[in-house]
């Protein structure tokens, strides 16, 4: 029989797959994932992104790479550093993000209008508490 452990972390991962089979784009998790963070941390260095996102420095060099190169980030000398480079969100980027989120959220909330309302308040209640122990 599945401990409580095994049966929230099934039921995690199934969710996120499925919002995962929403995205209607081309780039990897990592690449969406490095442009979330530049939206919500802003400009940083090839580095500051690596260790944000737990990666070693050359796999973040490759992904900036594709991502400037499709046009989602912007590669720019840094201010005071003239040995490094800060990366930022480029307006497609933004635009790719948003239409992404857009349709992730539409498809969850379609599913959320689906339950119950004591459904819907005890996921909105256990939301915060993932996100707690998301955090630790």
């Amino acid at each position: 029989m599945p401990t409580d452990a095994e049966k929230i972390a099934t039921s995690v991962v199934r969710l996120n797959r499925r919002l995962r089979q929403e995205r209607k784009t081309d780039l990897t998790p990592t690449q969406l994932a490095v442009l979330g963070t530049l939206r919500v941390h802003g400009p940083q260095t090839p580095g500051a992104i690596a260790a944000r996102e737990g990666v070693q420095p050359p796999s973040m060099t490759r992904t900036i790479n594709c991502l400037v190169d499709n046009g989602y980030a912007l590669r720019e000398p840094h201010p005071t550093d003239r040995r490094q480079v800060v990366v930022t969100i480029s307006d497609k980027g933004l635009d790719m993000l948003a239409a992404e989120r857009a349709r992730r959220d539409s498809w969850l909330a379609a599913r959320l209008a689906e339950l119950e309302p004591a459904e819907r308040d005890l996921v909105r209640r256990c939301a915060a508490v993932l996100e707690k122990m998301a955090a630790s």
